[in-house]
This record gives C-alpha cells, sequence and structure tokens, in this order.
C-alpha cells in the first residue's frame, strides 16, 4: 500500500491526550473528515482512527483514539501522520503531490539531461524543485516552466527556453 504524509506530531496538547500537529498538507480542511490513518514509525505503518479535530493558529490538534494521556501523546512526538493513496483528497488538475515529484527524471525540451527530483522546497510564491545531476539546479514550478510533467512516466520536461531565465545552478 502506498501511503502519503498528511502531518508531522509536534507535541502533546492539553491534558486529554490531544497532539499539536504540522500540517505536511495545503488544504488543511481535510483534517475534519480525517477518520482513518497511519501512523509512520520506523518504516511501518499502524492504523489509527482519528476522533477529534480542531484548527488552532498555525496548526492542527487531533484527538487519536487510544490515546488519552499526555504521556502516551508525548510517544507520538516527531511521528507522521499519513494516508493511503485511495483516501488522499482528489488534487486539482496541474497540481501534484510531493511524494510523486521526488523521483521524477527531469530534461529540458532541448534534450538537455538535468538529473532527478530530490526534494521540493516550500515558498510563499511557488514551490521550488531540487534537482541533482551533474550540477545542482534549482527551479521554480511555474505553469510557463513545466513543459511536461509525467508522473506515470516519473518525468518531468522543462522548457528550455524559460530555464535560461529562471534556473538557478549551485556552482
Amino acid at each position: 500500500m502506498d501511503h502519503l504524509r498528511i502531518a508531522q506530531i509536534l507535541r502533546p496538547h492539553g491534558v486529554k491526550g490531544e497532539v499539536k500537529v504540522f500540517p505536511l498538507t495545503d488544504d488543511i480542511s481535510r483534517f475534519k473528515k480525517l477518520k482513518e490513518a497511519f501512523i509512520e514509525r520506523g518504516g511501518q505503518y499502524e492504523p489509527v482512527t482519528v476522533d477529534g479535530s480542531k484548527k488552532a493558529a498555525d496548526s492542527v490538534v487531533l484527538h487519536i483514539e487510544g490515546v488519552d494521556t499526555p504521556e502516551e501523546a508525548e510517544k507520538l512526538r516527531g511521528v507522521y501522520l499519513c494516508v493511503d493513496r485511495q483516501h488522499a483528497v482528489k488534487l486539482p488538475e496541474g497540481t501534484y503531490f510531493t511524494a510523486d515529484i521526488i523521483g521524477c527524471r527531469v530534461e529540458s525540451t532541448a534534450g538537455e539531461e538535468l538529473g532527478k527530483v530530490t526534494d521540493v522546497l516550500e515558498t510563499n510564491a511557488n514551490d521550488v524543485y531540487v534537482i541533482d545531476g551533474a550540477r545542482r539546479l534549482m527551479v521554480p514550478a511555474l505553469k510557463k516552466l513545466l513543459h511536461t510533467v509525467d508522473i506515470s512516466r516519473k518525468l518531468i520536461l522543462l522548457d528550455a527556453e524559460v530555464l535560461s531565465e529562471v534556473g538557478y545552478f549551485e556552482d
């Protein structure tokens, strides 16, 4: 089963075993409907039931069934909360899960092989793809730059002209 990280548990919250989580999703309203999830620990996925959620300033507070004390919640500090792909939110056309972008082969429309996406940096304006190849390259995820994104083939084709304007090579 393929899992997608949706949050990282930051710390216990309150005295009833709730946990404060940092959302790793663009739509934090998804937590209102979240009932079934997985705790990721050491490459293993433990199913859990989420039986309560509320929005906090820059995070979300969740209650996980069976976690009823701050001490039990403390044991979850730093772990990831995941969903299986079939229960992931549906994305609008032209948007992708970060997990699907990482590992994609990247080429330019001029036929140059640039490397593979090794990281996606989230910024206020747009995501930035980190591409490791012969040279490390960072590019903003702009529609005018992303000529083709083919997740099924794990291939991203960048417009060569736009790349020369917005790409940043670390040298």
